[in-house]
C-alpha cells in the first residue's frame, strides 16, 4: 500500500460494526451484537485510522463520564504495523481522555509497551476460560423481573462510572439472556449470557457470595447446552479460579487490567465474570 497520509477519524455505527469483526479476526470472540451497547456508552469514544481513505485501524476511548474512562479496539492490519498507525491512534484516544483516569485490558506480551509508553499501571491479571454449557435446572428469575434501577443500582457496585445506556442495551440484545438472585427485595447476583462469534459469553458475573455466583454460572451455562461457554474472571478471585475448575473450564487467554491514573477500588471478589475486555 503506498502511504501518503494517515487520516483518523470517529466511528460512526458502521465502523464500529467492522471493528468487532476485525476483534473476531483476532480471535477475541465478541459478540454478535456488541456494537450496539458499545456505541450506546459513548458514540464519540471510537476511532478509525485509514490510509487513502482505507481502514488500516481501530481503537476506542469510551469516556463514561469526566473521571473515568476505558481503552480498546487496538487493532492494526498485521502488514501494516511498522507505518506508525497504531500511534497515531494512542495519540487521538489520549487526547480524548484529558485527565480521566482510564483503564484498558492488555495481552501480556504487550503490557511492557504499555507500561513504559503510556505510564499505565497493572492493577490485576484476568483470565478466559472455555468450557461446555450442560443441562441445568431453570430455578432463577429472568433479568426483567428487577426494576433497572436496581439492576443498576446493584452494578454500579462494580464499576467505575454510570454505564446506564450501556446497560440497557447490554441486556435486551437479540439472544441474550439474563438472570439474577434476590434476597427478599435486594439484588445479591445477576449474569448475563449472550451468542459470540463462537460459542456464548457469560458477562458480567457478579455475586454477593461463591454459592450464589455457582447457581448463575449454571443456569446461564445451561442455556447453551453443548455449546461453548466462556467466562472471563480476575485471576485474584479464588473463589472465581475454584468456580471455573470446578466446571472443568480450561484457560484460553489472559490480560492484564491496567490504569492510567488512580486505580479504582472494586470488589474483586465478588466479580466472577468481567463484563468486557473492550469497555471494562
Amino acid at each position: 500500500m503506498s502511504v501518503n497520509k494517515i487520516d483518523v477519524r470517529r466511528m460512526d455505527k458502521n465502523d464500529l460494526q467492522l471493528a468487532v469483526a476485525w476483534a473476531g479476526n483476532e480471535g477475541w470472540n465478541p459478540g454478535l451484537h456488541d456494537a450496539d451497547p458499545f456505541y450506546a456508552a459513548d458514540p464519540n469514544g471510537f476511532f478509525i485510522a485509514e490510509i487513502n481513505g482505507e481502514p488500516v485501524g481501530t481503537a476506542s476511548a469510551v469516556a463514561y463520564d469526566d473521571n473515568f474512562g476505558f481503552l480498546g479496539f487496538y487493532i492494526v492490519k498485521e502488514e501494516l504495523r511498522h507505518l506508525g498507525i497504531g500511534m497515531k491512534l494512542c495519540d487521538a484516544l489520549l487526547e480524548y481522555m484529558g485527565d480521566r483516569v482510564y483503564g484498558l485490558d492488555g495481552v501480556v506480551a504487550m503490557l511492557d509497551k504499555y507500561v513504559q509508553q503510556m505510564g499505565v499501571a497493572i492493577a490485576h491479571y484476568n483470565a478466559r476460560y472455555e468450557g461446555v454449557g450442560r443441562p441445568a435446572e431453570a430455578t432463577l428469575a429472568d433479568i426483567s423481573s428487577v426494576p433497572f434501577e436496581e439492576l443498576e443500582r446493584y452494578d454500579r457496585r462494580f464499576f467505575p462510572a454510570p454505564r446506564t445506556a450501556f446497560l440497557q442495551s447490554w441486556i435486551s440484545r437479540p439472544g441474550s439472556q439474563g438472570r439474577v438472585v434476590t434476597d427478599g427485595d435486594r439484588l445479591v447476583g445477576y449474569g448475563v449470557i449472550r451468542p459470540c462469534f463462537r460459542g456464548f459469553k457469560i458477562a458480567p458475573l457478579f455475586a454477593d457470595t461463591p454459592e450464589i455466583a455457582d447457581q448463575l454460572f449454571r443456569e446461564l451455562a445451561g442455556l447453551a447446552v453443548d455449546q461453548p461457554v466462556f467466562l472471563d474472571i480476575p485471576v485474584c478471585n479464588k473463589a472465581a479460579q475454584e468456580l471455573v475448575e470446578r466446571h472443568q473450564m480450561q484457560k484460553v487467554f489472559e490480560t492484564a487490567r491496567v490504569y492510567h491514573g488512580t486505580a479504582p477500588e472494586l470488589p474483586l471478589d465478588q466479580t466472577y465474570g468481567i463484563t468486557s475486555f473492550e469497555l471494562g
